[in-house]
């Protein structure tokens, strides 16, 4: 890693840190990551996602009681950031959050409703990235905003409408499929470990079982034999002269 790039790091993580969210400390990000070498790319994308994870959590905590517009400005900022080092989880999670964030405040301004168009690329976007119960939700706040909304003012838009719900609805139920889907494998998964890890107690509970059965019968052969012994003996002993 050279010089100028870990100056760039630590100046990003100084900027962060000093909670500045601007213009600025983006390009000082994406200088950082523009670095040719695959290996020392890496090492600096994993870095910085981790950085950014600890962080996040921290500044949104401190943006409780911040107005609507800074909060908006901090999601924002993040957003552009875990999409450029390719966090896609975070990049998705706090999309959806930004978004929500909008719908309850769009009632004081209409323009900070979230479009249709907008929830179905984040629907898309999560489908494709394997978020599926993301996606699900997704397709319900886009139906939500289509039926919401009085705007069929023709024909063609009637028909367009009408379009994008069988469209939503069908990219909706695939979802659900691949979301059902995905929770049966991980059961699966996750039953096959608890077997693996259960067999090998089974087995060696068997063999316990078998030792203990073994060595039982071994001792109840030896006390047979002793007995039997003691009974000729006896028998020797009652017999006249």
């Amino acid at each position: 890693m050279s010089i100028s790039v870990s100056q760039q790091i630590s100046l990003f993580c100084s900027q962060i840190q000093n909670r500045r969210f601007g213009d600025m400390t983006f390009s000082i990000l994406e200088a950082a990551l523009a670095s040719k070498d695959v290996k020392s790319a890496a090492e600096i994308r994993s870095a910085l996602k981790e950085f950014l994870r600890r962080e996040t959590l921290a500044i949104i905590r401190e943006t409780s009681e911040k107005s609507f517009d800074h909060k908006l400005l901090i999601f924002d900022f993040f957003v552009r950031a875990f999409a450029l080092i390719g966090d896609v989880e975070n990049w998705l999670a706090l999309r959806y959050e930004a978004f929500l964030m909008r719908d309850e405040n769009a009632s004081y301004d209409v323009s900070l409703g979230v479009s249709v168009d907008e929830w179905l690329a984040f629907a898309e976007q999560s489908l494709d990235n394997g978020f599926y119960s993301v996606a699900t939700k997704a397709c319900d706040k886009a139906l939500l905003c289509i039926h919401g909304n009085n705007l069929v003012d023709s024909e063609y838009e009637d028909f367009h409408h009408e379009s994008t719900i069988e469209k939503i609805k069908r990219m909706k139920d695939y979802s659900m499929i691949l979301a059902s889907s995905k929770s049966v494998q991980v059961q699966a998964s996750n039953y096959l470990k608890k077997k693996n890890v259960e067999q090998p107690k089974e087995q060696n509970s068997v063999k316990s079982q078998t030792r203990t059965s073994g060595s039982t019968l071994f001792r109840n052969g030896i006390k047979a034999r002793n007995l039997r012994k003691l009974q000729e003996l006896q028998c020797l002993q009652t017999v006249p002269l």
